[in-house]
């Protein structure tokens, strides 16, 4: 079996579009995907990047687990900025809308959802020299024209900068982060944080001197969030945070 080429079509990315946003076709995203995983297996001892080294490990716990938010991140997008109806430029991008992954690192879940979505522009912030470098490099490697590589903490990131922002596996939203990245949010802007336990996400937000109006989405990832019972099985979420 391809797990990632199964787990693309679990995922509905035979569809060619969610919520009215086109995507790209299933065999592009495919084929840049199995690039991306050779070039993670490649630089992931030099450059410190993902706690897997397996192809189909890879595919699950950072391909489809970063591309399982896609079709919530497609809906925020309609629903909150009607991206489905804003004009392309005549560079091919959507006019009006910035998108950023904050503390990218490995380019999760930047390079995946910017390889879906060719027409937003992408930003991946990291503040580590040799990880830009390598974002960078991944960035030409699968030709993302849409993907801007940014050297710099979240911290010293410039307010109402970004309309939708989204990071994984980045630090638990304490009071100090929780302010910073709303800061660097567009009124009407929104976070979107991949996670794991429904209940660790309640008491995280509940640990909040201000607790922030939010949604938790549940996400099923193929191979990964499917397996009842099993050892191997992970709960995966997203919550999303409005400013």
């Amino acid at each position: 079996m391809n797990i990632l080429h199964e787990g693309l079509l679990r995922l509905g990315f035979d569809k060619g579009d969610f919520f009215g946003i086109k995507i790209l076709p299933i065999e592009q995203l495919e084929s840049k995907m199995e690039k991306y995983i050779a070039i993670l297996q490649e630089y992931n001892a030099k450059f410190d990047l993902i706690n897997a080294d397996e192809h189909d490990e890879i595919a699950v716990k950072h391909i489809l687990d970063s591309l399982s938010a896609l079709p919530k991140i497609c809906g925020i997008l309609t629903e909150r900025f009607n991206a489905s109806a804003l004009p392309l430029l005549e560079s091919g991008f959507i006019s009006g809308l910035s998108l950023a992954d904050i503390g990218s690192g490995a380019g999760l879940p930047g390079i995946p959802l910017s390889a879906a979505l060719p027409q937003f522009s992408f930003t991946l912030i990291e503040r580590m020299t040799k990880r830009c470098a390598f974002l960078n490099h991944c960035a030409t490697e699968l030709g993302l024209k849409n993907v801007r590589v940014e050297e710099n903490q979240a911290e010293r990131l410039e307010q109402k900068r970004f309309d939708l922002c989204v990071f994984r596996a980045f630090r638990p939203l304490e009071k100090k982060m929780a302010k910073v990245l709303l800061r660097i949010l567009k009124d009407g802007g929104c976070l979107a944080a991949y996670k794991a336990k429904k209940a660790n996400i309640i008491e995280e937000m509940d640990s909040l001197p201000q607790k922030p109006n939010y949604e938790i989405f549940p996400l099923l990832v193929p191979f990964l969030t499917e397996n009842a019972g099993k050892e191997e099985e992970r709960e995966r979420n997203l919550v999303v945070i409005e400013k």
